[in-house]
């Protein structure tokens, strides 16, 4: 499936088909990210005049 989208996997741990104790690790990384991402400030919010 991953080759399907030319994607590549957020962690590679090496597990069989079917385990599915890789979402403990996955999850908080992704939850994390997305916070940072929605948390983040614009250009504009951050009062930033002159971009380089």
């Amino acid at each position: 499936m991953l080759q399907q989208r030319q994607a590549t996997p957020l962690l590679t741990l090496g597990l069989r088909l079917g385990e599915g104790r890789w979402v403990a690790l996955a999850l908080p990384l992704i939850q994390a990210t997305m916070n940072f991402y929605h948390q983040m400030a614009s250009v504009a919010d951050a009062g930033v005049n002159n971009v380089v």
